[in-house]
């Protein structure tokens, strides 16, 4: 028998010892998936602050002749190395993902399209970073790149949910029932909190961290831009005072209490990390801290947001 016409049976014994329900593993790799990109966030920031956007110069190649970071480079070439070889990582595991969602792929779609979808943007991703390296750190370039982090994020977070159960179709319980008023609160941070973000990109292509000291900046008014970035920074606090004041009053418990209470203290946390920055000559540390602040920002959000909508009103 030809090896194409044993194919199809060895391909279905190895399919036969994937799961055929949404079990630990499966869990445990949407938790790694939200927690790779968020530190995806965090070491693209450290190649900014760092002032090692051309660590490696060139794309895909480190190096004319080297695919890796070498000696020569120095800490520079192996920050910036290592931020690309963590954006491989997150496609494995997205790509595991997928295998071990692969019998339930038509039964719990949901989670085969976001762990689809995560796969698939990470290539983008990857190019995305390779423009941002041959335009020489253009500071819209480099915007992108983070805004589609941003994007992988909120993906990653409505993949835990889903896959723990907690909201969507498949939820493992039935949730409290909130103010039919939370709903579009909820929705209205989570826009708020895409628009702060997006701002402060703005914000930062205007600023003194540009990751190379010969990139150029989108010359802009960095401290008008600032005070125009805190409105929505203001409307999310009052939104999330708002939810926290209607878990308090109604008594709600269960998940949405939860994430009123984590967006509380996101946010809070994200606020006194921008003021003092602001104030204190936007230190490249408290950058850092602000723009992983932001990524837990649009976890929390998104999550708060998503826990309402598969809330029963009453």
């Amino acid at each position: 028998m030809s090896t194409a016409s044993r194919l199809p049976k060895t391909v279905q014994q190895w399919t036969s010892k994937l799961p055929t329900e949404v079990n630990a593993a499966v869990r445990r790799l949407a938790m790694l998936s939200l927690i790779g990109q968020t530190i995806l966030v965090v070491t693209g920031g450290a190649v900014r602050l760092t002032a090692s956007g051309l660590g490696c110069p060139t794309w895909p190649r480190c190096t004319s002749d080297s695919l890796v970071n070498t000696p020569e480079m120095g800490i520079h070439g192996f920050i910036e190395f290592g931020n690309r070889l963590l954006t491989f990582a997150l496609a494995a595991v997205a790509a595991l993902m997928l295998v071990y969602l692969w019998n339930l792929r038509k039964q719990r779609r949901d989670l085969f399209l976001l762990a689809l979808g995560l796969l698939a943007s990470i290539p983008a991703q990857a190019v995305i970073g390779g423009i941002t390296v041959l335009s020489n750190l253009n500071p819209w370039v480099v915007g992108l790149h983070f805004l589609v982090s941003m994007a992988l994020v909120v993906f990653a977070t409505l993949l835990v949910n889903r896959a723990y159960g907690r909201t969507g179709h498949f939820m493992n319980r039935t949730l409290p029932a909130l103010p039919a008023v939370t709903r579009p609160v909820m929705m209205a941070v989570a826009v708020f909190s895409a628009l702060s973000v997006m701002l402060g990109v703005v914000v930062t292509g205007a600023g003194p961290h540009a990751g190379d000291a010969d990139a150029p900046r989108n010359d802009l008014d960095w401290d008008l831009f600032s005070h125009i970035h805190a409105i929505p920074a203001y409307l999310i606090t009052a939104g999330t005072l708002f939810a926290v004041v209607l878990v308090v009053r109604r008594r709600i418990s269960g998940p949405f209490r939860t994430a009123a209470y984590l967006l509380l203290g996101v946010t809070l946390l994200q606020a006194a990390i921008g003021f003092t920055q602001y104030y204190n000559g936007i230190p490249a540390l408290l950058v850092g801290a602000h723009m992983l602040g932001a990524a837990l920002l649009m976890s929390a959000a998104t999550n708060a947001a998503d826990v309402a909508k598969h809330s029963p009103v009453g």
